[in-house]
């Protein structure tokens, strides 16, 4: 089998990008050593602080916050970092050829019950004489990303990514490697699989409304098929799962936050999984236009997401009326 570092050679991955994903993947493997110690570790439960969106952060947010941080601050390669638990970016160094962003812990409501989660990344090239202490720097759409993936932590530690040359995913050996165990994943265009919240049902455009009482008629609604329901409140698993069968997911507008356009985060969440997902053959959209075009107007922006099999998401843009 081949090593993360020897697959990324073959594909003609430039040296500098290659050595900035073995530094990302030195710093998810600490996170899962983190993990797997749970309880031991002392990782667990709430960390009595709040992010810059308000929300309550887990020990492990933090934890995997600073690591990754760390890590990156530490290379001449990384020019500056945003994290959605970080107020502001973070200059590194000057002379650094790439920006990074990254959600550290996806899924993290998930810790104490042991089930998945995971980490997001997005790597763009810094723009020549950008300040990335600034948000200007890191304000470019998703079709700029010259790489992007998620370490899924569970029962294996998976890196899946892409430097824009299809979706490969490595699993973690016990020596400490990635090894490479699927290639150029694709997946189906067709699913009878959705992911979506039911209990903010009451709270969506009328739109998702619609198109999700169509799923629950099942064959004899107009959708003409019967349809099973997911949910595991992790981005990163949620997506995984698209990757490896098929399906799709939901986290769209809702009338909570009516002046948001959606709960999950452009920049460290809906770019990163939009390049993957149409890498591999399906689509994400806002319910309006591809998620990658978005222009994104500050670091912190939420989106409206509808990712996964190309036909079902296209049939939800038609709901939509697009």
């Amino acid at each position: 089998m081949l090593r993360l570092t020897q697959f990324l050679k073959q594909q003609e991955t430039p040296a500098d990008l290659i050595e900035l994903v073995n530094l990302l993947m030195a710093a998810c493997k600490e996170i899962d050593g983190k993990l797997q110690d749970g309880a031991l570790a002392g990782i667990l439960g709430a960390a009595e602080t709040e992010n810059v969106q308000g929300e309550t952060q887990k020990k492990l947010d933090v934890i995997a916050n600073d690591i990754l941080k760390l890590t990156l601050s530490n290379t001449n390669l990384v020019a500056g970092l945003a994290s959605e638990e970080e107020d502001d970016p973070v200059a590194c160094d000057p002379e650094g050829k790439f920006l990074v962003t990254f959600d550290p812990l996806d899924g993290s409501s998930n810790i104490d019950i042991n089930v998945s989660v995971g980490t997001i990344f997005s790597i763009l090239e810094a723009p020549n004489d950008s300040d990335p202490a600034q948000q200007a720097a890191y304000l470019q759409s998703g079709r700029k990303q010259v790489a992007a993936g998620y370490v899924l932590y569970g029962p294996s530690c998976i890196l899946v990514m892409t430097t824009g040359n299809g979706v490969h995913m490595f699993t973690l050996g016990s020596n400490g490697e990635f090894y490479l165990t699927r290639e150029s994943v694709q997946v189906p265009q067709t699913t009878k699989e959705f992911a979506i919240n039911m209990s903010n049902q009451r709270f969506w455009d009328q739109p998702v409304k619609d198109y999700v009482a169509d799923l629950l008629q099942g064959e004899e609604g107009p959708l003409g098929k019967r349809y099973n329901m997911r949910w595991i409140a992790s981005m990163v698993a949620e997506v995984h799962r698209i990757l490896t069968r098929g399906g799709i997911f939901m986290y769209p507008w809702d009338s909570r936050a009516p002046q948001k356009p959606g709960k999950l985060r452009l920049m460290y969440e809906g770019n990163p999984m939009s390049f993957l997902i149409e890498q591999a053959g399906g689509r994400s959209v806002n319910t309006q236009i591809d998620i990658m075009d978005v222009e994104p107007e500050q670091i912190h922006e939420r989106v409206s997401v509808v990712l996964g099999s190309k036909e079902e998401v296209e049939t939800v843009l038609r709901y939509h009326g697009n």
